[in-house]
Parts: structure tokens; sequence; C-alpha cells
């Protein structure tokens, strides 16, 4: 059967253009459908916009410290709309350059909302065509719970483009983005509240890296409540959002900011119409090659909720189209161990490989090094924030399983241990490195002594 294009595209994000670009470059006939922005949530409302903005958050913080260094200047002052419409251009910016890149790759691009109409068809703009195989690539979409006053809540799509900077913000969640956020408008001056319903913040990351999170932020002035929600919203004729928590109290706020979750695009798509089986969250439900239960469409990236990271997008893609078109024989899978995260919060997380909760329960027996320290920075800089690193180790094989930092750079520092861990590094191997110094890193090669060991 001839068809319009080989491989039909739904979503220009990171997983959807990789998988366009490299298929198109092996002369496959591809097609990219995309109804909001080009990049996805990357580019537009995620990791850039997000990271532009934690920079920016810092600049308050480093003027105070500089002092100790011998700097002395008049009060700084922030510009809202200066840092929002400087970040546009650079959205804007990186927006025509995956134009760019699409157009160059031979891939033609369809600015609408594609539903998918059968096992072989999608449909955008009224105009229907036929595909060999179709990808799913719609990603993630933020998640607010039906609560009065909904419609007065502002979501991750919106925060970076407020009209006016909000004196008063709080902050709903207690996943990385709501503590990211926490640490940026808080940075950037505002008056910060952060609520979670659970005990702690960051569930699933390292319990010993969650409290010291929690207590750095607290000392740098986040108002953190945990064991709380929100009854309901209400607006106030100055403007001021009312805000009822669960315990009965109020609070006022000029922005409310959910960071409560993302749920997979997959709404109004089609998929179940056609067949396609999709898990209870929503996310369309595949094998190791990314195969949903309908044998001609494809899925990858946030949609499929395996881990929420652009790098996995990506690689999720590269391995679908080298699986497809190129050399399947020899194209391992994704391989989810061991990949690095970093969370921008403030003080910033990094890490890597097992907590030492998941350590205890796999291993039995394991080895925790830890160090709590203040950066020689911070020595004549004035603040009082501290740096945590740990190392988790598999006591019978010496292997390194778990790594965590909290601390400047986490991320930047995380990224070259994850690399080591990747190629089975022991404990003995690190002892064995040379440390850089003065670094914070060099602490990695220097642990000598267990803080404490568990044995079963």
């Amino acid at each position: 059967m001839t068809y319009d294009f080989d491989l039909f595209v739904i979503g220009a994000g990171s997983g959807g253009v990789r998988a366009a670009r490299m298929a198109a470059a092996q002369g496959v006939k591809v097609a990219v459908a995309e109804d909001r922005y080009m990049g996805g949530t990357c580019v537009n409302v995620g990791c850039v916009p997000k990271k532009l903005y934690v920079y920016a958050s810092h600049y308050g913080e480093q003027f105070h410290q500089a002092q100790g260094f011998g700097w002395q200047s008049q009060t700084a002052q922030f510009d809202w709309a200066t840092l929002r419409d400087n970040k546009s251009s650079e959205i804007e910016r990186l927006n025509g350059i995956y134009q760019s890149l699409l157009d160059n790759s031979g891939a033609q691009i369809i600015n609408g909302r594609a539903t998918v109409t059968g096992t072989h068809e999608v449909e955008v703009n009224g105009q229907r065509y036929s595909a060999e195989r179709i990808l799913i690539a719609t990603g993630g979409w933020p998640s607010v719970p039906d609560i009065p006053g909904k419609e007065f809540v502002t979501t991750s799509n919106e925060v970076f483009d407020l009209a006016s900077f909000p004196q008063r913000v709080l902050i709903v969640g207690g996943g990385y983005i709501a503590v990211e956020f926490a640490g940026i408008f808080n940075g950037l001056g505002a008056k910060t509240t952060q609520l979670y319903r659970g005990d702690l913040f960051l569930r699933g990351f390292d319990q010993e890296i969650r409290t010291f999170v929690a207590d750095e932020m607290k000392k740098k002035g986040v108002d953190l409540r945990f064991n709380i929600n929100v009854e309901s919203i209400q607006k106030q004729a100055d403007g001021s959002l009312e805000v009822l928590l669960t315990d009965g109290s109020t609070m006022e706020f000029d922005c409310v900011l959910y960071a409560t979750g993302r749920h997979p695009n997959t709404q109004g798509l089609g998929l179940e119409e056609a067949g396609v089986e999709l898990k209870p969250n929503g996310s369309v439900k595949v094998d190791s090659n990314f195969q949903s239960s309908v044998e001609s469409i494809y899925a990858v990236g946030d949609v499929i909720d395996r881990m929420q990271l652009t790098p996995v997008a990506l690689a999720e893609g590269m391995r679908l189209v080298r699986h497809l078109y190129t050399k399947p024989d020899t194209n391992p899978e994704v391989d989810y161990d061991l990949i690095a995260t970093a969370v921008f919060s403030q003080p910033n997380i990094g890490t890597v490989g097992l907590s030492e909760e998941q350590a205890k329960e796999r291993y039995g027996c394991v080895d925790v090094y830890s160090s709590s320290f203040r950066a020689l920075k911070h020595t004549i800089s004035g603040s009082e924030e501290r740096t945590l690193m740990k190392m988790i180790v598999d006591s019978e094989s010496d292997r390194v399983v778990g790594v965590h930092m909290v601390g400047d750079d986490a991320g930047e520092i995380i990224q070259g241990i994850a690399v080591a861990m990747k190629a089975g590094a022991s404990k003995a191997d690190f002892d064995q490195t040379i440390g850089i110094h003065p670094t914070a890193a060099e602490e990695f090669v220097t642990m000598r002594e267990p803080s404490r060991r568990h044995r079963v």
C-alpha cells in the first residue's frame, strides 16, 4: 500500500523532533504536526526558561555575598519585565532553530492539532494523511485538582509570562518543579510559601537529601508547610487571592502556582478509538521498542511516563529510529538504570543511582559515606549555606550504587560521576582517584570512613 508518509510524528518536542530528524536523514518520508510551539515543554515552558529564571534568582543573593569579598555597590533592583522579555526572545530564537532543524532534515512540518483517525491515518486542520507508522510524542500537561477557585490557579505553562511580578506567592506541590519555583520566587524577592500535603517534599529522593534541602530552604526564607493543602481559592476585589487551607486558616497571595504533577497529554488524540491501550493515568502503554498495542502506532517521551526527562526522550527517539530504519540487531534498548538527574532548587540537588533506603532494600549490606560542610566560598561570603555529599556502596562488591549531592553545581558534578558509575566504578576506584583542590567535588574522592553501615 502507498502512504502519504512513512512516519507521521505528532508533537515537535524533544523526542518527536529527534526521531523525525534521524528518520528523515535515513531517507524516510516524515511529517511532523505541532499545534503549540517548536521544541515542546523543555524549550518553551520547562528546562530552558526555568534554568534562566534560576540563574536570575541567584543574583540578589550573590550581590549580597560579594560584600564579603570587598565589593561595594548600591542596592540592586530587580525588573521582572526585563527577565520575562529577554527569556521570550531566547525562546523565540530556539523555536527558530528547531524549525530550521526540521526543515533542513527534509521533514514536512504541518502546523495544527493532529488526531489519530485510524491505525494508519491522521487528521490535521480537517485534512487527512495516511502513514505507514504514527509516532505519538505529545509530552505531558500540568495537573490541577478540581477545587473551588481552580480558575484562578497559575501553572508552569503560564508562570514564565506573568504580566507583573507577584510579591506574595504560594507554591502548591512537593515535586521538583514546586521546589525549584519556590527557590526562584524567593530568590527574586517574593514572599514565598510552599505547601505540600505529605510529611516532606521530593518523595522518592534520598531521605537525608530531602531533609537537608528543606532545612536549607528554610534558612533562605522560604515558608515551608507540610501536611497541609488548599481547600478553595477566592479572588478578592483588589485582585488578590484568598486561600482557605485544610487547617481552617486563610492566607492572601498575589499568585497561586500549582505544581502538583503532570499527566500524559493524550486526551482528544483519538488513541483509544484507534485501539491504542492506555494506562490508568492516560500514558501510552508500549513495549521495549516503543510500539503500542496497535502495530503501526508508537510513542516516546513523557507521554509514555517512564522518566519525564528531556535526555530520556531523546534517547527513546533515537532508539526507535534505529530499531525501525537502521540497525535493529545492534541497537541496545534504552537503559533506564543509573540515569543522573538534577533539581535546580536552592541549593541544587544532583543525584544518580539508589537512595540509601533503596540500597538497603536491594542489597541489605551497604556502607554510607556522608559529608556536610560549609563551602570555601561561604567562609567569607556571610552565607550559612551548607553542602551535603553522600555515597552509597554495596559492601559485598564494593561497587558504588548511589551518589547524591546538595550544593553549588551539583548537577555539573554528578554528571561526571554518573559516567564512572555506568562503567561500574567501585569505592576503591574513587579512593584511588586524586582530587582537584580546592573544590567541593574532591570530597567524593576523599571520604574514607563510612558514616554508617547497614547489615542484614
